[in-house]
């Protein structure tokens, strides 16, 4: 295996070319190669320029925990995740008490169906954040009102319960939720947190419990980018009706993503998996370049457990 020296130095002159973007980084959960999604040409410019910018960041202090960070998110926003995960995996070797290296490596073994060793890294990122100040994490991709709205805590939390999630563990995932939505203080970070949370408790079959989360979820919250998910939450609090829901998002996206998971599990812990499979599967098939979202990836999950209980 190749140091992480070595690692780090072809990864400052490797150039994110066409050939680079065919090479799969993963391995989905049905068997089939995952490649990265070519970025649209306005956003590559600038995905280009970050990371070049990290890359000279890092050259200048190879050593700076920072440095390396945004080294690790700038490739994975390139869909570069091995690469990411290799530099991660360098900022855990020289800062191993860091909590960011391992939040952000469990992120990406996530993206590329690695979800032991995701459960790992989050678990581990929480045990040593564990009595110390929450701190807010800032964006990569900015929203449109340059307000981050998530904060370490709540991305560890958030990442280690899907972590468990999308393995079937539902009671862990349960425990991390609970954890999250404790320092879930913001509309957006709430809407997160109750989304994943109300699932889980659903597919444990605790009714009641899910029912009390959406108590402080309303109409009124003022959401600035997880629309997807409280249009989800107004779903599940009879407000919303789920052919409405995916009608509205028909075009496709990592919206039509994330709604159409929320709807086809709402069908299957309601007892309607006829309905659900369809939809899980429909994702799969027409949304393929949105592989990396958690949607997709619980889809994914849904039909692979499918299969594996037919056999």
């Amino acid at each position: 295996m190749r140091g992480f020296v070595g690692v780090i130095a072809g990864l400052l002159i490797l150039q994110c070319g066409a050939a680079a973007q065919q090479k799969p980084e993963a391995t989905s959960l049905l068997g089939q190669p995952l490649v990265p999604p070519a970025p649209s040409e306005q956003a590559r410019p600038t995905l280009e320029a970050n990371l070049a910018k990290a890359q000279e960041a890092y050259k200048a202090n190879p050593g700076d925990a920072d440095a390396i960070i945004w080294l690790g998110r700038r490739l994975a926003y390139l869909g570069r995740y091995r690469d990411a995960i290799a530099t991660f995996s360098e900022g855990v070797q020289k800062h191993p008490k860091d909590a960011r290296m391992y939040r952000h490596r469990g992120h990406r073994y996530i993206t590329v169906r690695e979800f032991d060793r995701a459960a790992t890294d989050l678990a581990r990122a929480a045990e040593l954040v564990s009595g110390r100040p929450d701190e807010v994490e800032p964006d990569g991709a900015p929203n449109a009102r340059n307000i981050p709205t998530s904060t370490l805590n709540t991305n560890i939390y958030y990442h280690l319960g899907l972590a468990h999630y999308l393995r079937g563990q539902f009671e862990p995932a349960l425990k991390a939720y609970r954890e999250c939505e404790r320092f879930s203080k913001n509309p957006d970070m709430l809407v997160a947190t109750t989304h994943w949370l109300y699932m889980t408790l659903r597919r444990l079959d605790r009714v009641g419990e899910a029912k009390q989360v959406l108590d402080p979820i309303s109409a009124k919250m003022e959401i600035i980018e997880n629309m997807s998910y409280h249009r989800l939450l107004m779903l599940y609090k009879g407000e919303e009706k789920p052919d409405a829901l995916l009608a509205s998002v028909s075009e496709g996206g990592l919206d039509a993503v994330t709604i159409g998971y929320g709807v086809g599990n709402y069908h299957f812990y309601n007892g309607r998996r006829d309905q659900a499979m369809p939809i899980f599967r429909s994702i799969v098939e027409k949304q393929a370049n949105q592989w990396p979202a958690f949607g997709y990836v619980a889809a994914e999950a849904e039909l692979a457990r499918d299969t594996a209980a037919k056999r």
